[in-house]
């Protein structure tokens, strides 16, 4: 079992916690595979695949690849850490456990907050280019229909968020199977063209840089995009306490997952730039790249009317998980009296944090009409990838100060066995995650991310320096975190 939360809270924890029903062990070493795949699947390919094709051209597969290799590498860091500490608090709980500076562990639980609404707006707007193309709308980027359509979905998303989920395991796997089918007919599509002599191989390697940036310039902007499709993994992390032997089972099947899903990805970018011309591909009035595949590669047949409803549910899942996360993250935070208590507040009859869902979906309303309206312009037409790098930027940030943490950490031993990554590859992947984080790793377009980023940090570092003056004043109690553990515990029906 974990040790306990470090700093004065961890009494508090022991005492609030004395009593309480450990949670259910349901998943085995398949189930664990399914849910790590079906949580990597889904709005990253499903929606930058043009926009990454914009950046680089032909060579598509290249920045899918990297954002492999460096999500595996960070990936060794968090099998570590989850199989040492096997709580369902994720990078909060590594971040506290290594420096125990709440202030750190505020910020770092706050950035996979955003994260989740920044990605659930990615997935908002996708939605949008997906209807359209389902139902042969016609809707123009950037357009009232698409905006409309957009929002409409968040909405729908907060209303069944406010009703209460219960998460399930069986419905998890049959999400993943409706995501992971939607991207084989893409592949099998392609494969079959290439017999065909309907594709054009010769793309594949022919690398194409907008506004003439230099090769490196032009792979690190378009990795930064593509590592939005490969996050995810990190989510599985919570659940550790419903595992029947996480520390057998996380190493195993999160390195599979991660290899089949960077293999499924980078054979969808093949296929996309084989098949269908870049300039296509970024052209949003010619519909989503992937459909454009379908499309390309076999007119005679039906698959491009069925695609976009799969890709509809797809992304539509990734939306509401992310939305879940992000209210309970929130509501966790002011139940442990680090942020405002108002956001802890649970409807009465329907138990949900209403007060915190509310909030999150209207920032992500905010956030949806900036973007699709962005796209309206020439000079914005690639501003539809601006939400997924957001996505990407602050879990980039998080992934580097994990692997840090895994380093100080190291000199923490505890009672069990455990998973034991090589410290050169921790310390790999916080220089890697570092680095793609940073102003170098962006085109001018993309720098509205830290614009973005950094007005969603901010707002919950001021939420929080008013909670403390609150806390300080009226309740004569410090503004840290009681139990860090069970930070993300469910509270919906």
């Amino acid at each position: 079992m974990s040790q306990g939360t470090q700093g004065t809270g961890g009494a508090v924890a022991t005492e609030k916690l004395a009593g309480q029903a450990d949670l259910k062990r349901v998943m085995g070493p398949k189930l664990l595979l399914l849910f790590i795949v079906g949580d990597i699947l889904g709005t990253g390919v499903y929606a930058l695949t043009g926009s990454v094709a914009g950046e680089v051209g032909g060579a598509a597969w290249a920045p899918f690849l990297i954002a492999f290799v460096v999500a595996t590498i960070t990936a060794f860091s968090y099998l570590e850490l989850v199989t040492k500490y096997p709580a369902a608090a994720g990078a909060a709980l590594y971040t506290h456990k290594a420096f125990g500076i709440h202030f750190i562990t505020f910020v770092v639980a706050f950035m996979v907050m955003c994260s989740g609404i920044t990605s659930a707006s990615t997935a908002s707007n996708a939605v949008a280019g997906f209807v359209s193309d389902a139902f042969r709308l016609d809707l123009a980027a950037g357009s009232g229909g698409r905006l409309g359509i957009a929002l409409g979905f968040m909405v729908l998303v907060g209303l069944i968020n406010l009703r209460g989920v219960g998460e399930s395991v069986k419905a998890n796997v049959v999400l993943t199977l409706v995501e992971l089918s939607g991207l084989l007919l893409v592949i099998f599509v392609g494969l079959w063209a290439m017999t065909q002599g309907r594709a054009d191989l010769s793309r594949v390697v022919v690398f194409e840089s907008s506004d003439d940036k230099s090769v490196f310039l032009a792979i690190t902007a378009a990795t930064t995009l593509a590592f939005f499709a490969m996050v995810g993994f990190e989510d599985s992390v919570n659940m550790a306490e419903e595992c029947q032997d996480p520390v057998r089972d996380f190493p195993r099947m999160m390195l599979t997952g991660l290899s089949i899903t960077g293999a499924i990805y980078v054979l969808v970018a093949i296929c996309a730039v084989a098949l269908v011309p870049v300039g296509d591909l970024t052209e949003a009035s010619k519909g989503s790249a992937l459909t454009q595949v379908v499309a390309a590669g076999a007119p005679g047949l039906p698959f491009d009317r069925i695609f976009p409803f799969i890709g509809i549910f797809a992304v539509a899942n990734s939306a509401l998980i992310n939305m879940l996360m992000a209210s309970r993250l929130l509501y966790g935070m002011a139940n442990q009296r680090v942020l405002p208590p108002v956001f802890g507040r649970v409807h009465p009859f329907r138990r949900t944090p209403w007060v915190s869902i509310i909030v999150t979906t209207l920032i992500a309303v905010g956030l949806i009409t900036y973007v699709v309206r962005a796209t309206a312009s020439e000079e914005g037409a690639s501003s539809v990838a601006l939400l997924g790098g957001t996505t990407s930027l602050l879990l980039l940030v998080v992934f580097a100060v994990v692997n840090v943490a895994l380093v100080v950490l190291r000199r923490q031993p505890v009672e069990h066995r455990h998973f034991r990554t090589s410290l050169p590859v921790a310390i790999l992947g916080a220089i890697t995650c570092a680095f793609l984080a940073g102003p170098w790793a962006r085109s001018e377009a993309q720098q509205q991310q830290y614009t973005i980023a950094g007005a969603l940090v901010a707002v919950g570092i001021v939420l929080s320096f008013f909670t403390y003056l609150w806390n300080r004043a009226v309740r004569n109690e410090p503004t840290e975190f009681d139990d860090v553990d069970h930070l993300k515990d469910d509270v919906t029906g």
